[in-house]
């Protein structure tokens, strides 16, 4: 080989290698951005699971609370039996 085509090839060579670093970069910042989306993503579904969680617990109350009206109304006689 010539030392123009040696030269050339070098050349490429050293271009393809800089490529591939600004390729690893690329991907090293993808997976930084990628973890903080799975935490938000943890985050999110925990805060869902707390409302679900707050939501049997209002539930609970309210059918409490029905049972609790609906003996009132029979001690007070203002519900017809069925």
């Amino acid at each position: 080989m010539t030392d123009s085509v040696e030269k050339r090839i070098l050349e490429h060579l050293c271009l393809i290698r800089g490529d591939i670093a600004g390729v690893k970069q690329d991907i090293s910042d993808l997976k930084l951005r990628v973890g903080s989306v799975e935490e938000r993503l943890t985050l999110v579904e925990r805060g869902v699971v707390n409302i679900h969680a707050d939501i049997a617990l209002v539930h609970g109350r309210l059918d409490r609370l029905d049972a609790r009206a609906e003996r009132i109304e029979r001690r007070l006689e203002l519900r017809e039996e069925a």
